[in-house]
C-alpha cells in the first residue's frame, strides 16, 4: 500500500482482513503509512518517485500486489515502472490516469466517446482565458488544468471574480497545475459520486456516496478535500447507476481502450444529477478521501479478490461485490485553519471512540516520542459509523467524534443534511 491519508488507512484495514493475505500466510506493508495504517501493516518509507526504489523493494519482499492509493505516483508513471517488471499493480497506467491528471484530456475524450459533460474551453493563457468567458454565462466555473489537491476549482459569481481568479491561477496560485486553465459551463444540479472497477474490459458497479466539499455547515466556505461523506447515496437508483455505466462509465473505457491506453482500476465517476440527466463533472483514477472510507465500512467482499482481478485481467470471473444494505457515514477532524494553513501538532486522544463498531482511520497524524497523538495535516482523523438508515449513521457517527478530544481540531455538525431532509 503506498499512501498515508484516510483513504489508505481504510484500504489497509480492509486488505489486512483479506483471506488472499492470511492464505498466502502473506504479509501488508505500507509506505510511509500513518499511525493508523501501522495497526494493521509494516510501515517503512520509500520515495515514490523514484521508480526503481520502489520495484527493488517488491522484488527484495516478492510483493504480490501493490495498491497505489494517492493519484500523484499513478500520474507519474509508477504503476507502468512496475509492471515492466511484472509486479502486479492496482491502478491505472500514466496514460490512463491522465483522466485526473488533466481536465482537458478528460473534456476531449468526452468530446471524442460523445460522453455528456459541461461546455468547457481550454485555454493556455491569461489573455486567452478573459476572452473566451465572453463564451459563457455566470457563476463562471474554473478550473486548474492539473492537479491541485482537491482544490483547484474556483466558482467565480461575475466578470469581474473570475478575471481576477483566472490572473491568480495563470500566476501560480496553484503552482504548474494552472499552467492552463479550463472553463466550463455551470450546471445546476446536485452532486454524487460513482465508482466502479475495471480491467480495461469489464466494468463491476461499486458503488456510491456523496461528500461534502465545503468547509462550512450548509455547504459554506471554501472548497476542502472533503469534510465527511456518506454511501449509499440513495439519490443515485438502480435506474440511474445503469444510466452512468451506460452513458459514462462504459464509453469511456471502451474508449481508452480503442486508443490502446487501456485503464485498470478503479474509476471514480464525480457526476452532476441535472434535469437533462447524469453528466460528468470529473474524474479521478484512486478511491476518494473521504469516500473509500464509507465504501470500505460497507464493503461484505474480500477487496484484495477484485483488486488482483482488475490487475490480472480476470474481473469477468468475478461475483459482483456485496455491500452492506446499510448506510456509512464518515466525518472529517480538521486542524484549525484548514483549509488554509493548519495548526499542526495538537495533541489528540481517541479515548474510547471505536466502542459500539466505529472506526477512527487516520488522515494526518504522527506519533511523537512520547507516544503522544498529534495532528501533522489539514484533515487529521475521519470518524466512520455505520447505521440502519443515513439518521442511524449520522448519530452514530456523531457519538463517536464527539469522544475524541481533539481541542485545536473541529468538524462540520451537518454531514449527511441533504438526505436527511429529503426524510
Amino acid at each position: 500500500m503506498l499512501g498515508s491519508g484516510g483513504r489508505e488507512h481504510a484500504l489497509s484495514w480492509k486488505l489486512a482482513q483479506s483471506r488472499v493475505i492470511a492464505k498466502e500466510g502473506g504479509k501488508l506493508f505500507a509506505s510511509p503509512g500513518n499511525p493508523g495504517i501501522a495497526e494493521h501493516a509494516e510501515c517503512f518509507d520509500v520515495d515514490v518517485t523514484d521508480h526503481d526504489l520502489v520495484v527493488a523493494f517488491c522484488e527484495e519482499e516478492q510483493i504480490g500486489l501493490v495498491v497505489i492509493g494517492p493519484e500523484a505516483p499513478l500520474v507519474d508513471g509508477l504503476a507502468d515502472s512496475l509492471r515492466a517488471e511484472g509486479i502486479a499493480v492496482f491502478g491505472p497506467s500514466k496514460a490512463a490516469a491522465q483522466l485526473e491528471g488533466s481536465k482537458a484530456f478528460t473534456k476531449e475524450l468526452c468530446d471524442r466517446a460523445d460522453i455528456p459533460t459541461a461546455g468547457y474551453a481550454r485555454t493556455t493563457s491569461l489573455e486567452q482565458a478573459v476572452a473566451a468567458l465572453n463564451d459563457f454565462e455566470p457563476p463562471y466555473v474554473l478550473k486548474a488544468d492539473g492537479l491541485a489537491a482537491g482544490k483547484g476549482v474556483v466558482i467565480a459569481e461575475n466578470r469581474k471574480d473570475a478575471e481576477e481568479a483566472l490572473a491568480d491561477m495563470f500566476g501560480g496560485q496553484f503552482g504548474a497545475a494552472g499552467a492552463e486553465v479550463v472553463i466550463e459551463e455551470f450546471m445546476e444540479g446536485e452532486e454524487a459520486s460513482f465508482f466502479a472497477l475495471t480491467d480495461g474490459a469489464t466494468i463491476v458497479a461499486f458503488g456510491s456516496a456523496q461528500d461534502h466539499k465545503r468547509v462550512g455547515e450548509g455547504d459554506t466556505g471554501p472548497n476542502t478535500g472533503g469534510m465527511g461523506a456518506y454511501s449509499p447515496a440513495p439519490i443515485i437508483t438502480p435506474e440511474l447507476r445503469a444510466e452512468v455505466i451506460q452513458k459514462i462509465v462504459a464509453p469511456t473505457v471502451r474508449q481508452l481502450a480503442d486508443e490502446g491506453t487501456p485503464y485498470s482500476g478503479v474509476l471514480y465517476a464525480g457526476l452532476m444529477l441535472t434535469d437533462e440527466g447524469p453528466k460528468l463533472v470529473e474524474y479521478n483514477c484512486r478511491f476518494g478521501d473521504p469516500e473509500c472510507q464509507v465504501l470500505m465500512m460497507r464493503l461484505e467482499d474480500d477487496l484484495a479478490d477484485y483488486m488482483l482481478a482488475c490487475a490480472n485481467n480476470s474481473l469477468a470471473s468475478m461475483p459482483r461485490p456485496g455491500f452492506a444494505p446499510d448506510t456509512a457515514m464518515t466525518v472529517v477532524m480538521a486542524a484549525k485553519g484548514y483549509p488554509g494553513t493548519p495548526e499542526k501538532g495538537g495533541a489528540i486522544d481517541l479515548k474510547d471512540a471505536e466502542a459500539g463498531g466505529a472506526k477512527v482511520f487516520h488522515a494526518g497524524t504522527t506519533l511523537d516520542d512520547d507516544g503522544m497523538l498529534r495532528a501533522s495535516g489539514g484533515r487529521v482523523l475521519n470518524v466512520t459509523a455505520r447505521g440502519a438508515d443515513i439518521r442511524a449513521a449520522q448519530d452514530a457517527a456523531y457519538a463517536a467524534t464527539k469522544k475524541v478530544d481533539f481541542p485545536s481540531g473541529f468538524y462540520r455538525k451537518d454531514i449527511g443534511w441533504r438526505e436527511i431532509a429529503r426524510g
